[in-house]
């Protein structure tokens, strides 16, 4: 048994740095969810809903955002007509939760594993507000794709793009590429 717990110690690692990231990350934002009570809107949502009317109306669009004390969502107007409803999924916390815990299971050092998370944190924030934007523009001209362009391309996207800062962080950030590099 200690024969294998030495040979599989560099994924067995990995998979406890990965899983306790996840969770504390996870419980701190259930926590902080929580102070908002079930039928409140929390603030990073409203803040992704402003943001993305925001973005649609830099682009000279006429987007605005509705929010009704006792509906548990955000709707997004898009040329007078409500085409899509922002909830709590939709403000791609738990997208960076499951980011930051695959860097830090991927160790670097300190301030390159801080920077990157931060980094990181910031492009899959503001690529959600473009997508949600582009999301609406999109079900707006083709209402009969509206679950394809929401249940796949766009998860694809936003998936995908998270993929790509993975793999710029394990092949130039973590200990894991200084390790390869020098052998």
């Amino acid at each position: 048994m200690k024969k294998y717990f030495i040979q599989y110690k560099p994924f067995l690692l990995f998979l406890a740095k990965f899983f306790m990231t996840y969770i504390i990350l996870a419980i701190i934002y259930q926590g902080y969810l929580n102070g908002f009570g079930q039928d409140k809107m929390d603030s990073i949502t409203k803040l992704v809903a402003e943001n993305t009317k925001q973005l649609l109306t830099l682009f000279n669009q006429d987007a605005d955002i509705v929010k009704n004390s006792s509906e548990s969502y955000i709707r997004l107007m898009y040329n007078q007509q409500y085409v899509a409803r922002l909830i709590e999924g939709c403000n791609a916390i738990s997208i960076i939760i499951l980011f930051i815990s695959f860097v830090v299971s991927f160790s670097g050092t300190i301030k390159s594993t801080l920077f990157f998370i931060l980094g990181g944190g910031l492009i899959i924030y503001v690529l959600n507000v473009a997508r949600i934007a582009a999301l609406c523009v999109l079900i707006y001209s083709f209402p009969k794709q509206q679950s394809l362009l929401h249940g796949v391309f766009f998860p694809l996207f936003i998936y995908g793009v998270v993929f790509i800062l993975w793999v710029i962080w394990v092949n130039k950030f973590s200990f894991y590429a200084k390790n390869s590099a020098g052998s």
